[in-house]
């Protein structure tokens, strides 16, 4: 019994661990607070960010940030 005992409780660490993860997504409430569109923070056809979501992930708001020129 002392051997299984780690393992239930591990394995129920682990099921406690899954069910609660979420996957973060974008929403639609950051459109509207920062009034840009999801292609600003988010390159066409995936969810990856860009530097201005990579910004406002780390920050939580555009103010400070400079958009960088196009070439």
């Amino acid at each position: 019994m002392r051997q299984v005992w780690p393992r239930v409780v591990s394995a129920g660490i682990l099921v406690a661990v899954v069910v609660a993860a979420r996957p973060s997504a974008a929403k639609p409430e950051y459109t509207r607070r920062t009034k840009k569109e999801c292609a600003f923070c988010h390159p066409p056809g995936g969810y990856t960010l860009n530097e201005a979501g990579k910004y406002y992930r780390d920050h939580r708001t555009l103010d400070g940030y400079n958009e960088k020129p196009s070439p």
